[in-house]
């Protein structure tokens, strides 16, 4: 638990001592508390690691009143320029892309969010998204996606919040992404009518909550990731078309008037 008033700030990985709190963070996250794996994984140290990593620039919270491991949450985000170093992005093998390409817009992939248990809940979340929107606004990024996660590989106990999101929050053509074949769950489980929002929503993780808050939409079709025992979606935000409202309250700016 928390026995300090949390001193937050956000800054990017400087070091690999950096890189390894952030991986630390998401062994426990991933895989201690959701089960996941992979083939990078060190269980002796601790790490959840990819190939990609380093590729990617990673963004971090710190919590300064923390006396040990004041790395409370991190965000990985991958720009359309460092993909093509490594040679595509992390959401290429569980979706086709081509749709976001043809944009020719500025892209950026985000993934690996994750916050510690005692910072669930609170405000620790808008301190890093608003780190988040400082670095898109410094890059001219314009749209953004990344894979987020329901828990568990059964469809059939995800058929109302996965419904639910075809349903009312498909992309628009230009930006639907689709899941590949090999690992693809169809989306439309129920009609409309059978679909119980209060539920759906309930299920719903509470990051994708906030994209859909943002004005993001999701790709046609979900992806079961066995290794880390989850049923991702892909979520698209366009900048242009965030609510303003929402963007105000994430990113900390003042109306205009």
């Amino acid at each position: 638990m928390i026995r300090n008033t949390p001193d937050f700030s956000v800054r990017l990985a400087q070091d690999d001592a950096d890189l390894r709190a952030a991986q630390a963070l998401r062994y426990r996250v991933f895989v201690q508390e959701l089960g996941g794996g992979g083939a990078m994984v060190d269980h002796e140290a601790g790490l959840e690691r990819d190939r990609f990593d380093p590729f990617f620039d990673h963004l971090l919270l710190f919590d300064h009143a923390r006396d040990t491991d004041p790395v409370v949450g991190v965000y990985r985000v991958l720009r359309d320029d460092q993909a093509e170093r490594a040679g595509q992005f992390y959401s290429d093998d569980e979706y086709d892309l081509s749709a976001l390409r043809a944009t020719g817009r500025r892209l950026m992939e985000l993934g690996r969010s994750c916050l510690h248990e005692d910072y669930r809940g609170g405000t620790a979340m808008m301190h890093l998204w608003q780190g988040l929107v400082e670095y898109v606004q410094a890059h001219g990024i314009e749209v953004l996606f990344g894979v987020a996660s329901f828990h568990g590989t059964d469809a059939t106990a995800l058929a109302q919040p996965l419904s639910l999101l075809y349903h009312k929050h498909l992309a628009p053509d230009e930006l639907r992404v689709r899941a590949r074949d090999a690992h693809r769950q169809e989306m439309n489980l129920l009609p409309p009518d059978q679909i119980d929002r209060k539920a759906a929503m309930l299920q719903t993780p509470a990051l994708i909550k906030a994209y859909l808050r943002l004005g993001g939409c999701v790709g046609d079709g979900a992806w079961i990731d066995h290794a880390f025992n989850t049923t991702d979606v892909c979520l698209v935000m366009d900048t242009d078309r965030m609510n303003a409202r929402q963007r105000q309250i994430y990113t900390g700016e003042r109306a205009a008037t």
